[in-house]
């Protein structure tokens, strides 16, 4: 009896196990319906009367994401960016809650990868310690004394990765594991929770 009820709680807490993925997937998408599909749908319904199809509303979001992107990616729009922000900053809770939402900003911004910075991901190993810390390759610089390069590493903090320190190391100092910026990044702001299942290289 004892073994049967060993067997039943292992099985049972599989099975729990193998639900997580499914519905969190089912409540994200329910999330999605309700919060954003739902709400845009029915502010546009109060200007013009639209069509009610599943799925319409998140689509006209991200398209107006897409534009707003494509605004605020040339100097005009940069301008009204640093405008918001300048009022914002002088305002206290407001200014607060945009330092936060900025945090939250610059530390996704990290993946998208644009220009020179965050070539790569790599694990740098600091001092003479046989820590790995995960960290991204910015450049370079050469060393004249020993004619030798020494890469430019930007380790980031937890739990902001858009702050962080820049160390300059050997390339033997550095091994690349063979992640993606976006793998590295995860690692990082889920304090390893959330983590590739090997170093590749």
């Amino acid at each position: 009896m004892k073994n049967f009820f060993i067997h039943l709680r292992i099985y049972i807490f599989r099975g729990f196990l193998a639900i997580i993925p499914i519905a969190l997937c089912v409540f994200a998408v329910r999330l999605l319906y309700v919060l954003i599909d739902k709400r845009v749908m029915g502010f546009l319904n109060q200007y013009i009367a639209v069509r009610q199809v599943p799925g319409l509303g998140i689509f006209l979001l991200l398209a107006s994401l897409y534009f707003i992107g494509v605004i605020v990616s040339n100097i005009a729009g940069r301008q009204i960016l640093n405008l918001i922000e300048f009022i914002t900053t002088r305002i206290p809770f407001i200014k607060m809650v945009y330092g936060v939402g900025k945090q939250l900003s610059d530390g996704l911004s990290l993946t998208e990868g644009e220009g020179k910075a965050f070539k790569k991901a790599v694990l740098v190993k600091l001092d003479n310690t046989n820590v790995w810390v995960p960290a991204f390759v910015n450049g370079s610089v050469m060393d004249r004394s020993s004619q030798q390069e020494m890469l430019l590493v930007f380790i980031p903090r937890v739990p902001n990765p858009a702050t962080g320190y820049i160390v300059a190391v050997k390339p033997s100092q550095v091994i690349d594991p063979g992640w993606t910026r976006e793998e590295c990044l995860k690692v990082i702001m889920s304090a390893g929770i959330v983590a590739p299942a090997e170093i590749k290289k």
